[in-house]
């Protein structure tokens, strides 16, 4: 990567955030892309920042290939609405698209993050995630991780042309699928030992995160204090969005309404 990504993001309580993981943006998926923009248009006005926790795109080869991917569209539309707004943007690397650089950032007008990233609101840490690093179950899967984070693999992976490296991402897509379907599902999800580790490390009470796409909100017991665990959904089906404002997050998962505060250790379904 040709720049550092941002290591900790620091909110006021009244701030307006949303949160979105998981779009798996593609040409083949003109839905997704559909409800992008659809939500896009309803944040206008409504949101001071949008953290997107990667995953954003199906897969991502690199910053010079958005058109031959299929992917200029949704890069145009989120260019114009960072500029067209004030609202902040930020991207995590997801499992799909961990060569977003540089230029997709200047391009679209948001900042990268590392991955874990403390958000800071009002001096109180909410540990933001994709989520695959504390997958620490799936053996195969933190193999594979190590690998295409390792900056060498990077730089000579980013050295092919473009054609090549969207062979590569399809192949690897499919055999990606293929595996899948052989694990039990418990080894795909985060260990619990894992994720409560990470967030004593920081001093975090919540943890938002996506990737598994099981959306939901977990209980967990952290240095003996209760803590939580939000889970974002995909954007296969529907809209899935997390929205955090007054201190409040308000999370909706089918027909219910989950409010739980950032600060403070209590949630309640209203």
């Amino acid at each position: 990567m040709d720049f550092a990504p941002r290591i900790d993001v620091t909110l006021t309580r009244r701030a307006r955030a949303g949160f979105i993981s998981d779009l798996h943006l593609g040409p083949d998926r003109p839905d997704i892309e559909a409800r992008l923009e659809h939500f896009l248009d309803g944040a206008a006005g409504r949101l001071d920042v949008l953290f997107i926790l990667g995953d954003l795109f199906e897969f991502w080869i690199g910053d010079d290939a958005a058109e031959l991917c299929g992917h200029e569209r949704a890069v145009q539309r989120l260019a114009a609405f960072f500029r067209d707004t004030d609202c902040r943007g930020y991207v995590m690397h997801g499992n799909r698209d961990f060569l977003i650089g540089g230029e997709f950032c200047r391009r679209v007008g948001c900042e990268l993050l590392a991955d874990p990233c403390p958000l800071i609101v009002d001096g109180v840490p909410v540990l933001l995630t994709h989520g695959d690093a504390y997958c620490t179950d799936d053996v195969e899967h933190q193999r594979f991780r190590a690998m295409v984070h390792d900056r060498r693999w990077q730089a000579e992976f980013l050295a092919r042309d473009a054609e090549t490296r969207l062979a590569f991402a399809i192949d690897a897509r499919s055999q990606s699928e293929s595996g899948k379907s052989r694990k039990p599902l418990d080894i795909m999800d985060v260990n619990d030992t894992a994720v409560e580790a990470a967030m004593s490390a920081y001093g975090a009470r919540l943890m938002i995160h996506g990737h598994t796409h099981r959306p939901a909100i977990h209980r967990h017991r952290v240095d003996g204090a209760e803590a939580y665990r939000v889970v974002l959904g995909d954007w296969f089906a529907q809209e899935n969005s997390l929205t955090m404002a007054d201190g409040m997050l308000r999370y909706e998962l089918g027909d219910e309404i989950h409010a739980l505060p950032v600060i403070g250790r209590t949630a309640g379904r209203r």
